[in-house]
Parts: C-alpha cells; structure tokens; sequence
C-alpha cells in the first residue's frame, strides 16, 4: 500500500480512537454527576433499600448514565423533530419535562429496580447531568483540531458578517507564518524523514511548495531578522542586547521600549511604514511592520499607557470559554510534558544539559500553548476578515530547543504540534473570502553545543575581567536566566512588561572604568563606558595588554572583531591569525574560515553600525558538527555566526517568483516579500526577478528540495 494510503489509514484509526475515548469520558463524568446526586438528593436513591457496596452503586450509575445517554442520542432527535411546529416557549417548556421523562424511562434499566425518583426531582437530574454531559463534550472537542478549526472559521465568519466591511480587492492574501528558530536542515529532515515528523507540510513540499535556505546578517536572532523583515532595515543591529555609550542604555529586542525605538529608527531610515502597512496584521512579533491590526506585538506595547492594545489579542482570544478550555487543557499538559522530559533528560544524563526547573515549565507551556492557541486564532480571524497580508510569529520551537537542543526528541515533538497549527490555518482558508498563499519562513537556525560556561568553567565576563587585571568581584550577574523571550513575552501579557530590577542594568553598574559584558547566543559584546566612541585595538592594548591575548587564546573562542585606528576594521583570531577586512589581507590562519563564505562581509558590515560594541567576541565553532559555544545558559543557541544558525529557511508557494541568486541577508526577504504583496501586471510576473543588489548578495548557495 502506498504511504499516503498508510497515512489516512492511521489518521482515521486516530480519529476513531479519539471518538471513542470521548464517549467514555462522557459517560463517566455522567456516572459520576448521577452518583453524586443520589448522594445529595433525598428523593433520589440508586442503591437497595439494604444498602449496597461502593462497585455496586458505581455499576448502577454507569448503567444508568448509558441508558440516559442512549436514549438521549436515539429518541431525543424524534422527539424534536414531532415537536417542530409547537411553538418556541412552549417547545423551550416542554424540554425539561420530557428530559426528565427520559431519564425516568432510563432507570427502569438498574438493576432489580435500584433507581427511584419523583418526577419533579427526575426533572433536575436529567437538567444536570445534560449540563455536565454538554460541558464534557465541549472541552472534549474543542481538543480535537477539525473541530476547532470550523468553530474558530464560524466565530470569524459570525465577526466579519456583523463588521460589514467594504468589498475586498482583487487577488489572493499572503499569510506569512514565522516558524521561531527552526533551521533549514531541521526542517528538512523532518519533512523527509519517514514518517514525516510534519506531515501536512510535508504533503506541500514538491507539489505546492519550494524549499529554499536563506542566510542571516553576523546577528543571527529575531530581532535582526524580523525587523528587516518587515521594516526593511536592521542597520545598527548588532546584537540582541548591547550597550549604547551616548545613552548609557541597554537596548534589548524583544523588551517593548527597545522595540519600539528600534522600530522608530527603521521606519525613519527606510521612509516607509513597513510590509503590513497596506491592510495588514502583526501577530505576536516583536516588530509590528506598519500594520493596523496589532496583536502581542511588542514594539506597540509602550503606545498605549495601559498596554491595552498588546494585551487585547489575550482577552479576545480567551473570553471565548471554549478557548480557555482548550488553552488551559494544553497548558496543563505542557507543564507535565517539561518535568517529564527533563527528568529523562537527567536520568539520560543528556549533554548538553541545562537547568529546566523553577519557572520554566510554566513560560515554556505560555510559550508553546499560550503563545501560540492566542496566535493560530488571530491568523484565522484575519484569514476570515479577508486581511491582505498576515504575518505571525510561532515561537514554540525556539523556546524549547532553547533549552533541550535543537535536535532533541523534545524539540522534534514540537514541529508535530506546530504542523497542527499549520494544518488548522490551511483548512480555515477553506472559509476565507478570498483564497490564500501560505508561506511559511524561519527568522534563524539553532546550533547547539555545550555552553561556555560548561565547557571551560569560566563565563565570557570572568575571561574579559582577567584578561583586564580586575578581581574576581565581576561574577555578578554571569549566568542569565533561562527562558528570557518566553519570560519577557509573559511579562507583557501580565501588564508587566518592564518592570522590576532588569539583569541588563545590573550589568552596567560599577566603576565606568570597568567593561561591560553582553551576550546574545555564542555572541559576546564588550563595551568600556568611559572610553568615548569606539574604542580602538592601539587604544585597549595600552590600557588592557593582556586582554587581546586572553581572549584570542583562549579555546572557546572563535574570533573577535575590533577597531584599529591605523588597519580598520580588524578580525583578530587563534594562534596570530588576522583578517583586515578592509583590504581583504590575512596572516597566520584566518579566523573566519571556519564559519563559512560571507561571515568576512556579514562582519565588516556589522562594523559600520554605529552602536557596534568595542569587542565582538564569537564563540568558536566546530566545522564538523556546527556546535557552538553559547555565552548564556543555553543548550541551543542563536546570535553569532557558526553553525546551522545562519541558515534559515524559505518555504514559498511555487507560483511565487524567487531570484536566482542566493538570498542573503534578512534585508533581501523584506524586498523579495514586497514584490509578492505588490500587484503586478500578470505579463510583467513572467519576467524573470532580478537579483539582489550586489552589495548584499553574498556568497552562499540555496538548495532546492
């Protein structure tokens, strides 16, 4: 039998079992309310007049509750059916009744005549446990993601039909799905693996779909990316968090004041609002790419003093009950699936290992359900209000691998549960008033390797301190908390988005003569306040002359960009090796062949950024296996160069134009995703796309699965 064949095959035994195991529940929880109220109610016995044993009762509760629910399901639609012309107050008068009357006729089947009731008190009962029975039932559904799908589609339909909006223009929508953190090569394995760990988007690959990798800017996180992505600029980005010397600031991407000033900035160097500015909706970025319809979106959380608008995605998603139900259901689940995992990540003895207790199983469950439940529904509600362009963020992937490692079983069950939140924006573009494209996309990869920490027993900023002669009094502040996207996210959702001690700020106090020590992923940033400007490689080796050599020596380092006032722009790296990126020349071993063609171009245009710290400091990286050394608590990290984590991916509809020449920089995704939202003539669409403007197309070669 052919493997699609096999597929359905097991997706109808899954659907059967899940029936199944719906009706079981159902009949339980009915058992268990009919027992409770024989319990309570003094009309009302299911037991011999001698008294019966604890099974007995629960036998003739369950025979009972069957027998109710049996002729519930049989008799009740005929019922309904002869009754269709009584008018609707009579009808709505005559359900108890008759309700109760079902019930009566359902404890005829106990056991030696064990249920007795009067009819008034048969009333309330049958009331009670229909309530009970329907509020099983729905929280039951509303697990299963057919059935959660039409209803969100329903309720969307219900909101777009009392909205009358305007007739919608020609054309299809484009609904960009941001997949956090997952990797070409992930994603390529999961797709052809067999069976495939995300079988809908693997039934798209080949057929409606294209795979393309695509590479990142030397920053390597979210915030470099999705800002150029959806503002077209990233300029002066070096990092997820940095220190600024004019302001005395650490800017941190995903904290909501830092996004919206680095927005302001984009907005102002571009000239144009951004790609969603035309009809769009942000949902749950950092960045809101000039859309008026804003959700979880962190850059417009300082707008409104009350962050109302951020928040408001939250409340409309969970004052629907049925929501909450089915969030909270997941929520729960979540939080036992992380103790579960890393209790068998420990009792493996897994390395890389980090620590997952504390509050992380409950950010990675606001992550991974939360996040994501609040998100899937926003899509399909702007699906539904026929919206031209969509963009969100699905962070799950990201947050776990995180911590377990980008290749971890862990990690890998939770591409399957976002292919379900895939498959439930497709089937609602079912109901939508125009069709849709889905393009689905990564922000960055991850690589793993043991952190640097673990690896050495020093953190970056205790090497930093030696290599200046400062005490050991700088190991405040060395190790980050985990969780730091999902905790800031969950801060914003709870009103809370900046407040208390921030670690950032605790990081630059002190004399200004000591530096300051930043790290984003296997990137490291060293700043020194009370040098002016940028300081230069003459200047540091004057005031610091061991530092250069600690640092370049040390084996957990890869390579460190600095500033000198005579060569430019230098890459200093293991054993005396040096880049001058200005002129190209290298002594000794160069420090950047390790990470591949266009780190030499993704560096020196780093560079050029205004706030680029004094030291860029990458971890090194293993050219065999791509493992990295993070300079957080991290098991899988991104923000540097090396690894798979500058390699994102692509997946576009095939009738959606993509340049030959590689795709390069987070930049060229803006542009190229510019094009696809731009109505063209449909003679102009058949000319070929140009390619990226030179200066950004840098060497890198895209496969094509």
């Amino acid at each position: 039998m052919s493997e699609p064949g096999v597929s359905r095959r097991r997706a109808a035994g899954r659907s059967a079992l899940r029936a199944v195991g719906r009706v079981l529940a159902v009949w339980m929880v009915a058992s268990a309310t009919l027992a409770l109220l024989a319990w309570v109610l003094p009309d009302f016995r299911i037991e011999s007049p001698h008294g019966d044993s604890p099974t007995q009762i629960a036998v003739t509760a369950a025979i009972g509750a069957g027998a109710f629910g049996v002729l519930s399901a049989l008799v009740w639609p005929l019922l309904v059916r002869a009754l269709l012309l009584v008018p609707a107050l009579v009808l709505g008068a005559l359900v108890f009744f008759l309700n109760g009357s079902l019930l009566l006729v359902a404890l005829r089947f106990t056991p030696d005549g064990r249920g007795e009731v009067t009819p008034a008190t048969a009333v309330v009962i049958a009331a009670v446990m229909s309530a009970a029975s329907s509020a099983t039932s729905t929280a039951l559904a509303v697990r299963d993601d057919a059935a959660y799908g039409r209803r969100l589609a329903r309720l969307a339909g219900r909101r777009r039909q009392r909205a009358g909006d305007p007739p919608l223009p020609a054309g299809p929508g484009t609904v960009f799905l941001q997949l956090d953190g997952v990797g070409h090569d992930v994603l390529r394995d999961a797709l052809t693996c067999s069976p495939p760990a995300m079988p809908t988007v693997a039934g798209w690959l080949g057929s409606t779909h294209r795979l393309v990798p695509w590479r990142t800017d030397w920053s390597s996180q979210t915030g470099a990316s999705q800002i150029a992505i959806l503002h077209g600029s990233n300029h002066d980005v070096p990092a997820f968090r940095w220190y600024e010397k004019d302001t005395g600031q650490v800017m941190v991407c995903n904290r909501p004041s830092s996004a919206a000033e680095l927005e302001r900035r984009a907005v102002a160097r571009t000239g144009s609002a951004g790609l969603l500015a035309r009809d769009g909706a942000s949902r749950g970025n950092l960045f809101s790419g000039g859309a008026e319809q804003s959700a979880l979106v962190m850059s417009v959380a300082v707008r409104a003093g009350t962050f109302s608008r951020p928040r408001s995605g939250y409340f409309a998603y969970f004052s629907d009950p049925a929501n909450a139900v089915r969030t909270a259901w997941s929520f729960c689940a979540e939080v036992v699936r992380e103790i579960m995992e890393s209790t068998a990540a420990r009792v493996r003895r897994d390395r890389p290992r980090i620590k997952r207790g504390g509050l992380y199983p409950m950010l990675r469950a606001f992550a991974t359900v939360v996040e994501r439940d609040v998100a899937v529904a926003a899509v399909v509600g702007d699906m539904l209000a026929g919206r031209s362009a969509v963009y969100a963020d699905l962070v799950a992937y990201d947050e776990v691998a995180h911590h377990s490692g980008p290749r971890s079983r862990d990690a890998r069950k939770v591409l399957a549960r976002l292919d379900r939140s895939v498959r439930l924006i497709a089937d609602a573009a079912r109901y939508a008033p125009r069709p849709y494209r889905i393009v689905l996309l990564s922000d960055h990869g991850q690589s793993g390797g043991e952190t640097f920490e673990g690896a050495y027993g020093d953190s970056l900023r205790e090497v930093v301190r030696t290599g200046c002669g400062l005490a050991d009094g700088g190991r405040r502040g060395a190790r980050r908390r985990s969780g730091a996207e999902a905790r800031a996210a969950a801060r914003s959702a709870l009103r809370r988005p900046e407040r208390g001690r921030r670690a950032e700020e605790a990081e630059c106090e002190g004399p200004p003569s000591e530096p300051i020590v930043l790290a984003s992923g296997n990137l490291g940033l060293v700043a020194f306040p009370d040098i002016p400007g940028r300081a230069t490689l003459e200047e540091l080796e004057r005031r610091c002359p061991d530092l250069m050599p600690v640092l370049t020596g040390h084996p957990g380092i890869g390579f460190v960009l600095v500033r000198s006032a005579e060569r430019g722009p230098l890459v200093l790296g293991p054993d005396g090796g040096e880049h001058e990126l200005a002129t190209g020349r290298i002594k000794g071993r160069d420090p950047l062949a390790p990470f591949g063609p266009g780190a030499a171009a993704a560096v020196l245009r780093t560079d050029t950024f205004p706030h680029t710290a004094d030291l860029m400091v990458n971890s090194a990286c293993d050219p065999e296996t791509g493992a990295v050394h993070a300079f957080e608590e991290q098991a899988g990290s991104h923000g540097g160069l090396g690894g798979p984590q500058s390699h994102p991916f692509l997946l576009h509809p095939v009738e959606l134009p993509v340049p030959d020449a590689p795709l390069t920089g987070a930049e060229s995704l803006h542009t190229l995703f510019g094009r696809w939202l731009t109505p063209v003539d449909p003679r102009a669409a058949r000319r070929p796309l140009p390619s990226p403007d030179e200066a950004t197309a840098r060497t890198t070669g895209a496969s094509v699965i």
